[in-house]
């Protein structure tokens, strides 16, 4: 199957890079339509860019991940998993050293999603951030990572397999998505210019600072974010604000310490979080009740 992705994938720079796993041996079927695998990857390991004619799962529930398709990169965090649809190439950066969990989903032809109506389909071609609950999460760990080396598994795995396979598919169904990606240009100035932001947002205070750095005048970069993201870039920069707190949540830092790292007092961090995802930062994060809430 082709890719559905319109254009080519740029990824940022990592230290480490290993290509993907053996996709070939954890090929979902209509018998086995969800299989699973793990590895334990270093931070600042990338899995390089590949692509499979299934749906995929990614998630870890020790650790973040960052997931970059053609379109945009996405922060995903143990409490968050991100669908990929059949066919988009993807590479994935470890954000912190953890478990990478990928689930692959096998697709009849011409359909996407977990087993969802066809006309619920469309929200499903296009990758999507999901809140990943307590019982998505226990139901990934609990999956067979064996690859098709292995021996076959037994009948009984193979039932305890479909039932954990069809509680997964529901959860999937029931969870509701999140808005942590972060949309990037194809122009390559303005590329350079996402990709420092993105590795340290708080680098500079202003777009002529950040312009210095990537050979075109302050208001040639605010042209090309109309342009190429259809948003300014202080609209853009919140977003990759938005995305590097989430990552800093899962560290169970307190969102004082969230905010104060970023830049922003308690309160103007909680107004923006606010104003651009519609509920408090406590919920938005994930944070427990421990963690005192800003004015």
């Amino acid at each position: 199957m082709p890719s559905i992705a319109a254009k080519p994938l740029q990824v940022g720079k990592a230290s480490t890079y290993v290509d993907s796993l053996a996709p070939h041996l954890f090929m979902p079927t209509a018998q086995r339509p969800v299989r699973a695998k793990c590895r334990w990857l270093a931070a600042d390991t990338q899995v390089k860019p590949h692509q499979h004619p299934w749906a995929q799962l990614a998630i870890s529930t020790t650790g973040t991940i960052r997931l970059t398709v053609a379109q945009g990169t996405y922060i995903v965090p143990p409490s968050r998993a991100l669908w990929v649809p059949p066919g988009v190439a993807h590479a994935v950066t470890m954000v912190d050293s953890a478990d990478l969990r990928t689930l692959y989903f096998h697709q009849p032809d011409g359909r996407c999603g977990p087993d969802v109506a066809p006309e619920a389909e469309a929200a499903w071609r296009h990758c999507r951030v999901l809140n990943a609950s307590e019982l998505l999460r226990a139901v990934v760990r609990e999956l067979s990572t064996e690859s098709d080396e292995q021996l076959p598994l037994p009948a009984e795995q193979c039932r305890r397999e479909h039932h954990l396979s069809a509680l997964l598919l529901d959860e999937l169904r029931r969870a509701s998505a999140v808005q942590l990606g972060v949309n990037l240009p194809q122009d390559k100035r303005l590329r350079s210019l996402c990709e420092a932001v993105l590795a340290d947002p708080t680098r500079y205070a202003t777009l002529q600072d950040w312009a210095q750095d990537s050979g075109a005048s302050p208001r040639t970069v605010a042209r090309l974010f109309q342009q190429e993201l259809d948003c300014s870039f202080t609209q853009w920069r919140q977003q990759v604000v938005l995305t590097k707190a989430v990552a800093m949540a899962a560290h169970k830092h307190s969102i004082q310490h969230i905010a104060a790292t970023l830049g922003y007092g308690p309160s103007a961090f909680s107004a923006m979080v606010r104003k651009t995802m519609g509920m408090s930062p406590s919920r938005f994060l994930g944070l427990h009740a421990e963690f005192k809430n800003p004015p």
